[in-house]
C-alpha cells in the first residue's frame, strides 16, 4: 500500500473517531449528570482538537505545495495542545506543541480558538492574565530541517496569534501597541513557544535568550524573578 493510501486510511480512522465521540456525547444529552456531561465534553474536545490537527499535518504532507512542501514527513502525533505560564517580569509564554501553519489557504482560526482555550483554562486554574499596554509578540519555533512545515516566515499564518490575544492581552495589535518578533531555532523538538511581554523588556528577552545571562534555558523553567 501506497504512503498516501495509508495516510488516507489514517485520516478516515480519525474521522472515525471523532464521529465516534459525537455518538458518545448523543448517549449522554438525555439524562445524564451536569458533571459527567462536562467529563465527555472535554474529552471529545480533546479528541477533536488532536484529529483536526493531524488531519492537517496528514494534508500538508502530501500538498504539490511549492519546492519540497509536500515531501516533508509526518509529525509524531501530538498527545497535549500545550499550556500557558508566567515567568520573568510577569512575561506570558504559551508552548504550542505544533508549529505555525502555512497561510496561503484561510486565516488559522484553529490556531486562534486553541490559544484561547488555553487562557481560558489557565484563568480557570485561578492564575491572572498579564494585560500589556505595549507589548513585544515574540513566537520562536523550535524544530529540524525535516519537520518544519514551511521555509518562509512570510507564509506563516502568526496573525492566528495576535487575533486571539488582541483585546484580551493588548488593547489591540495595531503599531504602536504590539511588535511582533518571528523567530526560529534548530531543535530535535518540533515546538512553538509565544512569548508576550512588556515592551520594556525587550532587551532582557532577547539577552536571556541569546545566553548573555547565566540562567537555563528559561523556557523550560529556567528563568524566575
Amino acid at each position: 500500500m501506497s504512503t498516501l493510501k495509508q495516510d488516507i486510511a489514517r485520516m478516515q480512522q480519525l474521522v472515525g473517531e471523532a464521529f465516534s465521540a459525537t455518538s458518545s456525547l448523543s448517549v449522554l444529552a438525555d439524562g445524564a449528570s451536569p458533571e459527567k456531561l462536562q467529563r465527555a465534553l472535554e474529552e471529545a474536545s480533546g479528541t477533536f482538537e488532536r484529529s483536526a490537527l493531524e488531519l492537517r499535518r496528514l494534508c500538508e504532507k502530501h500538498s504539490p505545495g511549492v519546492g519540497s512542501y509536500g515531501k516533508r514527513p509526518i509529525l509524531p502525533r501530538m498527545e497535549n495542545t500545550g499550556f500557558v505560564e508566567t515567568f520573568g517580569y510577569g512575561w506570558l509564554h504559551i508552548q504550542l506543541n505544533t508549529l505555525l501553519p502555512h497561510c496561503r489557504y484561510q486565516p488559522a482560526d484553529w490556531l486562534s480558538d486553541t490559544i484561547r482555550c488555553l487562557l481560558d483554562d489557565y484563568e480557570a486554574g485561578g492564575n491572572k492574565l498579564p494585560f500589556f499596554r505595549e507589548a513585544m509578540l515574540v513566537i520562536d519555533e523550535h524544530c529540524g530541517i525535516d519537520g518544519r512545515h514551511i521555509f518562509d516566515q512570510d507564509n506563516k499564518g502568526w496573525k492566528a496569534v495576535s487575533n486571539a490575544i488582541k483585546g484580551r492581552l493588548v488593547p489591540d495589535d495595531d503599531q504602536f501597541t504590539l511588535a511582533v518578533a518571528l523567530i526560529s531555532e534548530k531543535s530535535e523538538m518540533n515546538v512553538c513557544h509565544i512569548t508576550l511581554l512588556d515592551m520594556v523588556d525587550v532587551a532582557d528577552f532577547f539577552a536571556t535568550r541569546s545566553g548573555d545571562y547565566a540562567v537555563p534555558d528559561f523556557y523550560d523553567g529556567g528563568w524566575e524573578r
